[in-house]
């Protein structure tokens, strides 16, 4: 073989799937018995998912209801990180959902740490959110994913552009 072999890793999620699950989640809320009446809304920006409703109770049925929805549309759910709940005008209470997308640099530095730790015919380089890995053997490449799969890290890895 001539050239390397490459591919990046990644951490980002198909957004118009979660903007499905949230369609879904929403028409199950006002159909469902017991979440009938709470008016709870959901808001999806682009970074946060904002959840307000009656009870704490309600709260944690529509989590419930959103991480199902988020599951069946094979999204996971390393990509919520749920704030704290808070107190809302009215009684009420609210939640803010934080998306995670993409690999900061101090996740990035581990991940080519324990690449090279394992690896070292293996070349691993942090580009912006994402890391790419390089080498000479398919094999290597294959074994470096087969490696990261095993490890739980706090968000959701994908493994794009192979280039063999």
């Amino acid at each position: 073989m001539a050239g390397d072999c490459s591919f990046d890793i990644v951490s980002q999620f198909d957004e118009q799937e979660l903007v499905n699950t949230i369609d879904q989640t929403r028409r199950e809320v006002q159909t469902r018995y017991d979440l009938k009446d709470t008016k709870t809304e959901i808001v999806l920006s682009k970074e946060s998912i904002t959840i307000v409703t009656d009870s704490t109770l309600s709260l944690k049925s529509v989590r419930d209801i959103l991480e199902g929805k988020a599951i069946r549309r094979k999204l996971s759910l390393k990509i919520f990180k749920p704030g704290k709940e808070e107190d809302a005008a009215g009684g009420r209470v609210r939640q803010v959902i934080e998306l995670q997308q993409g690999i900061n640099q101090d996740q990035a530095k581990e991940i080519s740490k324990i690449i090279r730790e394992n690896y070292p015919k293996v070349r691993p380089q942090i580009q912006g959110d994402a890391v790419r890995v390089t080498a000479k053997s398919r094999d290597d490449l294959q074994a470096v994913i087969a490696l990261l799969r095993q490890k739980d890290y706090p968000l959701p890895l994908d493994y794009i552009n192979y280039r063999g």
